[in-house]
């Protein structure tokens, strides 16, 4: 029986991703280059699936003596402006309100630092909505390693058969079902053209499907 629901964040409960990788692309436009969503898709969800870190790919690509810290904090303040602009993504907060009237527990799991995930949560009012928060300081490795979801699980005490994650990206997808569990993919702008793999449901957006029948799929999986 499903007990819990957990969250990715950014990309999933706000979308933080599509702000940061337009910003970027402005960047590399400005220096002749081009960042494709592909390239970026690498450390969408997670950074431990690869080394790609775009302000030293773009100082490699131009051949330039570029000062990347102010690269990063440019894109930084800009991407920002815009993302505290933006409400919770199309669901998220019916189905937080759902999970809670059928008695969910609920969880975050995210390869972001508190900070950013802890204060976004609380400008949005939803950060007394979850039970458990779990962030990139809280274990060894990110997604896509299971360390987040299973800390997740240990904070909430649930078993791996009794919680569904929601995630937006193919690496939280991968450090989902590493953990054992059920997984919902929903991708957004940044991320549905990613090559994603291992899912149990995949879904355009949180709209397009109830809890219940969200809980029923979960629990028929698994057998």
């Amino acid at each position: 029986m499903i007990k819990a629901l957990i969250f990715d964040f950014d990309g999933l409960i706000l979308d933080t991703e599509t702000p940061e990788l337009l910003v970027w692309q402005k960047v590399y436009r400005e220096h002749g280059q081009e960042l494709t969503a592909r390239m970026w898709g690498q450390i969408v969800g997670g950074t431990a699936a690869s080394s790609f870190e775009p302000a030293s790919h773009l100082a490699a690509l131009t051949g330039n003596h570029l000062d990347t810290e102010a690269l990063k904090a440019r894109v930084r303040e800009e991407s920002l402006a815009q993302i505290h602009r933006q409400p919770p993504l199309p669901g998220v907060r019916e189905l937080i309100d759902g999970a809670r009237q059928h008695g969910l527990k609920l969880a975050v799991a995210s390869s972001s630092p508190h900070d950013w995930v802890d204060g976004h949560l609380t400008r949005l009012g939803l950060l007394s909505s979850f039970d458990v928060i779990k962030a990139r300081e809280d274990v060894p490795r990110t997604k896509p390693e299971p360390d987040l979801f299973l800390a997740a699980l240990s904070g909430l005490d649930v078993h791996s058969d009794q919680a569904v994650v929601l995630e937006d990206s193919p690496n939280g997808v991968r450090a989902a079902k590493r953990a054992g569990l059920f997984v919902v993919a929903v991708p957004n702008p940044v991320t549905e053209s990613l090559p994603f793999e291992g899912e149990d449901l995949r879904l355009s957006s949180l709209i397009e499907t109830s809890l219940p029948e969200l809980m029923r799929r979960a629990d028929s999986s698994r057998g």
